[in-house]
């Protein structure tokens, strides 16, 4: 359903966000077109070269760091399907599971099968893109307290009451926000009433998230990468991000990682930390307190904020992390 704008501001976002969504779909549709076109003879495609970063054609870099990192000699056959555009707009191509079930949403951007030495084998790929000069903080995950916490508990991680609920406060769900506390006074609050920062919520809570995020860093940054949707058929086992913008498709710097190679080199950042920070302008930018803000490894957290959607949960690559390796 295509949201309504509250005003010429909310509206400009909304637009800005449609642009984005839809200029990455372009660009995982190019790279599915052009993978299913590529000339499988071509012997540089099978050079393998011990980097991530690569300038020039995306979906040719694309499919050689796969079959290279799959040890793939020689491929027979290749076919490229376009998920992106499956959950977000209801576009993509038309693909069946092995339960002869449609799929109608997948965190695989792009699902590949490759045919070599009579095996036939599958792989999904996460796409992100850039529309900027210089990179920026890309979404990773977008969801809400409840819902983050009902992901790690079916992926066998246990997360109590009290640390769902200090999440709560953290995006300010209605019910645990300050101004819903008895003793809230809006002439003594500079800070946002509408929600909690990290360092004002409870002990107990915040402590739980804390071991959380360091003792299962790995564990909780593999389902951000790999999980999305109930029985996703086509978890994405390697990631293509494209650096900064580009004038054209066909010619672009990207960076292109097996997922576990991403979370191992996120690991080897460092485990959870809180970076301070001041509320610079908006609303509330004569709050004079100094807030923190968590991360682990590449990925950062915050509440969403947008007026859209203000309780969102959202985690993000950190900005340039592929030039940090």
């Amino acid at each position: 359903m295509a949201q309504i704008p509250t005003d010429k501001k909310h509206g400009a976002q909304i637009l800005a966000g449609t642009v984005g969504r839809d200029k990455g779909h372009s660009f995982e549709k190019y790279l599915t077109s052009r993978i299913n076109s590529l000339d499988l003879k071509d012997k540089s495609l099978y050079s393998k070269e011990s980097k991530h970063i690569f300038n020039g054609d995306p979906a040719f870099f694309l499919l050689s760091y796969v079959i290279n990192s799959l040890e793939i000699k020689k491929l027979d056959k290749v076919q490229a399907w376009w998920l992106g555009g499956l959950a977000t707009s209801g576009m993509g191509d038309e693909l069946i599971d092995e339960e002869g079930n449609l799929i109608t949403k997948s965190k695989s951007d792009i699902l590949l099968k490759l045919w070599a030495n009579k095996e036939v084998i599958s792989s999904g790929v996460s796409v992100k893109t850039c529309n900027k000069s210089t990179p920026t903080n890309d979404q990773l995950y977008f969801t809400t307290a409840s819902a983050f916490s009902s992901l790690l508990r079916r992926n066998g991680i246990d997360v109590s009451v009290k640390a769902e609920e200090a999440l709560k406060m953290f995006c300010g769900d209605i019910g645990f926000r300050p101004l819903d506390a008895k003793a809230f006074n809006k002439n003594t609050r500079l800070a946002d009433p509408d929600r909690w920062f990290w360092e004002e919520l409870p002990k107990a809570g915040r402590t739980e998230w804390e071991s959380l995020f360091s003792k299962k860093q790995k564990e909780i940054s593999k389902i951000l990468l790999q999980k999305a949707y109930l029985s996703d058929p086509f978890a994405p086992e390697f990631l293509l991000h494209q650096t900064v913008a580009s004038k054209s498709l066909e010619n672009m710097e990207v960076a292109i990682f097996r997922i576990d190679e991403l979370i191992k080199h996120s690991g080897s950042i460092g485990g959870f930390s809180t970076r301070p920070y001041k509320i610079r302008k908006g609303r509330y930018k004569d709050d004079p307190s100094e807030h923190l803000a968590p991360r682990f490894g590449f990925i950062q957290m915050q509440r969403g904020g947008q007026k859209q959607h203000p309780t969102q949960l959202q985690f993000n690559l950190q900005a340039g992390y592929f030039y940090k390796l």
